[in-house]
């Protein structure tokens, strides 16, 4: 997130407030709020079929369907004859530039997102969409389009044929879950696992602005994990999210999802357990704890494993159905922040059925690093009432707001230590399915949290896709 000029500093849980050098004094960072500034329509009639109990249009691990670049807006989704656009608007404009990019959904699998990336060094567009556990499709912008978007015609002209490859490089034929990481020289970097649910890996690859390079595997799947109910020998690690610090370190939170449901205490619950944190100094080349050991090497021989020591944040076991790829932030000084999500053990010990047992009594919480380095959590008090995923996102003042399922925002203070969490926004009037894809890189670039969702409806009838904009703190 962006530094501010002046930082308040933090002591006993109150705000002091600094004395500039004329003897005047600054007023108190403001708390959280927001200000809807409006919506906008990007598809009236969007695909629409639910799977995994989610929207291909709209899932927490896409990154990112929504994202902005030098004072425009992207976007990417399927229409409702399956076809992958990709819309473009000048910020503050109400209407939607599309393109479609010359593929053709496959699958009626939520999983088969669209996600988008940009490689600064070539002023290029990237997509990587419709995969899992198997192949996927490529598609880049030509050179410069995202550099000059005023001069330059939106149309599919200006887009490359659909490759199954990244230019010729081939990572994995068990492809899931790609996610675009600009790197702080401009680089774009593409995170994906390798394998299956519950025997898979976490890989990385690299665009230097010419060409894509496999920089190898970083996760295990290997080793045993055991419960009070039995073991597991195979899993694969779900990352919260993959995101660079303004200091360019790169940090992953994560959950583990076990093979063997031998660990639960139910069949009908999840193998997901603890939440668990690394972070790379090297361009996700080498990996350590929150302690600095180093745990392993993209690429190498050692790669982060559940027997490592030092990774765990937040322990729970696999009987409260905890949710992986949540999602994750950092603050003004390089603190990770994460959202989690489970049963608390007051609603029981043992989850049955994970998707209506997280949508009666599930709750998101709020974990992060503070100053002194200590592990914080705190309950959101907003019940989820879905079992779907929630966005977080920090705002210039280190505020925090979670985006929760149907569209609910709720805010902490930086002031309060992020402990004052209240419901901003109720989600009246989107009518929105779930989940929500947050412009990550919005809130940087004119300080307004947008947010890209679908309107509910019945089996496959398609619905209206739609952003929404809100003003955040000046």
């Amino acid at each position: 997130m962006n530094r501010r000029t002046l930082l308040g500093a933090a002591l006993a849980g109150a705000v002091v407030t600094p004395v500039l050098t004329t003897g005047t004094a600054r007023a108190a960072d403001p708390g959280p709020s927001v200000t809807r500034t409006g919506t906008t329509t990007l598809d009236t009639r969007a695909l629409y079929f639910v799977s995994y109990d989610g929207l291909v249009n709209n899932n927490s691990f896409q990154k990112n369907g929504l994202l902005t670049y030098k004072g425009h807006q992207y976007a990417a989704w399927y229409t409702a004859d399956r076809n992958a656009v990709v819309g473009r608007r000048a910020l503050g404009a109400t209407t939607w530039s599309t393109v479609a990019v010359g593929h053709t959904l496959r699958y009626d699998d939520s999983h088969n997102v669209i996600s988008l990336g940009v490689s600064a060094l070539d002023g290029r567009l990237h997509l990587n969409m419709d995969s899992h556990s198997d192949g996927f499709t490529y598609v880049k912008s030509v050179a410069g389009l995202l550099d000059n978007p005023t001069g330059l015609s939106w149309t599919a002209a200006r887009f490359g044929t659909p490759m199954s490859t990244l230019d010729g490089l081939t990572l994995t034929s068990q492809f899931t879950y790609p996610q675009f990481i600009a790197t702080p020289e401009g680089r774009l970097q593409l995170s994906y696992r390798a394998g299956v649910s519950g025997n898979g890996r976490n890989g990385l690859a690299e665009y230097d602005g010419s060409a894509w390079t496999a920089l190898g595997e970083w996760t295990a799947s290997t080793g045993t994990y055991s419960s009070e109910h039995g073991s597991s020998t195979a899993r694969n690690m779900y990352l919260h999210g993959i995101d660079y610090d303004a200091n360019g370190r790169l940090h992953a939170f994560f959950t583990w999802r076990e093979q063997n449901g031998a660990v639960m205490c139910n069949g009908g619950g999840i193998t997901n357990h603890d939440t668990g944190y690394v972070y790379s100094d090297d361009r996700g080349r080498t990996w350590r704890t929150g302690a600095g050991t180093v745990v392993g090497t993209t690429g190498g021989s050692d790669k982060v494993a559940v027997t490592d020591a030092g990774l765990v944040v937040d322990a729970l076991n696999p009987d409260h159905s905890l949710m992986n790829q949540e999602s994750q932030a950092t603050d003004s000084a390089g603190r990770p922040h994460a959202i989690i999500s489970y049963v608390p053990g007051r609603f029981g010990q043992c989850t049955t059925n994970y998707v209506a047992d997280r949508t009666a009594n599930g709750r998101a919480f709020h974990v992060r690093r503070n100053a002194s380095g200590t592990w914080q959590k705190t309950e959101i008090p907003v019940p989820l009432n879905s079992s779907q995923r929630t966005k977080l996102v920090l705002d210039r003042y280190d505020n925090a707001y979670a985006v929760l399922p149907f569209g609910r925002i709720a805010g902490a203070s930086k002031a309060s230590g992020h402990t004052d969490w209240t419901l901003l926004f109720d989600g009246g009037g989107l009518n929105a399915f779930g989940e929500v894809v947050i412009d990550e890189t919005r809130i940087r670039a004119d300080n307004t949290l947008s947010f890209m969702y679908q309107e509910k409806s019945s089996g496959t009838t398609p619905s209206a896709l739609r952003v929404v904009d809100f003003a955040l703190p000046a």
